[in-house]
């Protein structure tokens, strides 16, 4: 069967066929997540660089972490060693927010076989165990295949279409309240949100330990704002199409239907002029 959402760290070495992807990165500064990683991970586990590997180069009409093509991304985990059939586990020291980009592309690109360490590395050290310092070296490529993408995926149009009312759909805004709000907006040069967008900050994914609610709490917590709702009809976005993953990674974990993302997300949706701003709630 396989591990397709959350696991402990301590359960790591009950899996076979391990591939390890350490995520860890900082949107203030571009360089720490490889500095951490030179400093110490998980042994066996393969640096992955947002920018580098999980972006494209931004553009003039583009959010701040546009996707590169399907193709890059499966060649990357293919030079990785990558093979059909392996397990993949990615794992962060930001409660999950990069490797959720990371869980979300690998679906993207169809395969499923891919889980998230729950705690990420702290939780890892939290075992006794001793960090590596060696990179690892493949020693042949991986045969893993490019398939018809197991999420759905929303352009800036159809986000557009959704709020004119032209089409179904309801925009789900994960990024903090002060934010959506427009009180305050650290990275972005506009503050506010998509007209008609609702607010579920994710910090509602959290328990009071720092680890993901349990399935029941998720469901009873999503199901407050969205309630019932189609197959992929809610669109969860952020600020640059990160953070949108890991909502969308916490309805995975609490069983409920699935949901779009919009990549591109605030970055992207502020480009252009004409889009229009919502502030307050």
């Amino acid at each position: 069967m396989g591990q397709r959402t959350l696991i402990k760290a301590s359960t790591l070495t009950a899996l076979n066929s391990l591939k390890i992807f350490d995520c860890r990165f900082d949107l203030a500064n571009p360089e720490a997540g490889a500095q951490q990683y030179a400093e110490g991970h998980i042994p066996g586990a393969i640096y992955v660089n947002l920018d580098e590997v999980m972006s494209s180069p931004i553009t003039a009409t583009s959010g701040r972490h546009p996707l590169p093509t399907r193709e890059s991304f499966k060649q990357f985990l293919a030079d990785a060693g990558v093979n059909e059939g392996d397990q993949l586990v990615a794992y962060d020291s930001s409660a999950g927010l990069f490797a959720a980009r990371f869980w979300w592309m690998c679906r993207w690109i169809g395969f499923d076989k891919v889980a998230i360490i729950d705690g990420g590395y702290p939780e890892w050290l939290k075992l006794g165990v001793t960090p590596s310092l060696e990179k690892p070296i493949t020693n042949s490529t991986g045969n893993i295949q490019l398939k018809d993408s197991l999420e759905n995926v929303l352009s800036v149009n159809e986000v557009e279409a959704i709020v004119a009312g032209e089409m179904q759909g309801t925009v789900i805004d994960v990024r903090a309240a002060e934010r959506y709000r427009g009180e305050v907006e650290p990275i972005d040069p506009i503050a506010g949100h998509v007209p008609g967008a609702l607010n579920i900050p994710l910090s509602e994914n959290y328990a009071a330990n720092g680890l993901f609610k349990s399935p029941a709490e998720l469901v009873a917590s999503y199901r407050n704002t969205l309630g019932d709702y189609e197959p992929n009809e809610p669109v969860f976005m952020c600020g640059s199409g990160v953070t949108a993953c890991l909502g969308r990674f916490a309805i995975e974990v609490a069983g409920l239907e699935a949901v779009s993302v919009y990549p591109g997300s605030w970055s992207e949706w502020i480009r252009d002029a004409n889009r229009g701003v919502a502030t307050g709630e």
